[in-house]
């Protein structure tokens, strides 16, 4: 390359060079630099922006366990609330029904896979109202007390007593959808009930069906006198 050819107006820039025509230079300098940017953008082969939201995984938080969650205790609603007890988006759905615990992400997996494997070939969608998002730290065998909390073994979800795990929508038979939450309640730790689109909620584990009503619930109970509740009472001598 000969740099007297260039206007000698304007000092020489390399990055000008790029952008003159190739006929400037005998049409060798752009093939020996390589492709043009317009080019390598042509070529990419994955989008650099899309308004689809990237699915997220259900059995394991998306910021990681960045510090070390306490084992707590599921969140009881003593207010009255019913939220989370009824189906909203399917048609079916499984609810737990003795006491609250926590579900491993594992054991979660595994309750899914058994409806997904019984509804094999069926047009259906499953939707999950738990996320696994809390972190569960364990000790080795035969570690003494303190050091520490521990490492990190598996996520897991704290489920409240009367809450919907998965929901169903889909054309089909209801015993078929029954078997299906069947399977995965014999899989999951704890006692389910098969529940339907419309059934009435659940606040704690009273459910509230026509003629109990959310006020009488949330009712402050009646103060029985003295002598009614000493009355109830057994009595220790006979009279």
């Amino acid at each position: 390359m000969r740099l007297a050819s260039l206007p000698s107006s304007r000092p020489f820039s390399f990055h000008r060079c790029l952008h003159r025509p190739a006929t400037a230079f005998g049409g060798s300098l752009r093939s020996s630099i390589g492709p043009s940017p317009n080019h390598l953008r042509a070529q990419t082969p994955w989008r650099t922006f899309s308004s689809t939201p990237s699915p997220l995984d259900w059995l394991a938080p998306k910021r990681g366990h960045n510090q070390k969650n306490r084992k707590g205790r599921p969140r009881v609603r003593t207010g009255g609330s019913t939220k989370g007890t009824t189906v909203v988006w399917g048609d079916y759905g499984i609810r737990m029904r003795d006491h609250d615990r926590r579900i491993s992400a594992k054991q979660l997996q595994i309750g899914a896979d058994a409806i997904r494997k019984r509804l094999r070939g069926q047009r259906y969608r499953l939707y999950t109202r738990v996320c696994a998002n809390i972190g569960v730290y364990t000790s080795g065998n035969e570690v003494r007390m303190g050091k520490g909390k521990g490492s990190f073994d598996y996520w897991a979800a704290r489920v409240a007593v009367s809450r919907i795990l998965f929901e169903l929508k889909g054309d089909l038979h209801e015993q078929i959808v029954r078997d299906a939450f069947r399977l995965a309640g014999n899989k999951l730790p704890g006692l389910y009930e098969f529940v339907r689109k419309g059934d009435p909620p659940v606040m704690g584990i009273t459910k509230v069906e026509a003629g109990t009503t959310l006020e009488e619930m949330q009712r402050p109970r009646l103060k029985l006198p003295m002598n009614v509740t000493a009355g109830r009472l057994p009595a220790t001598a006979p009279p």
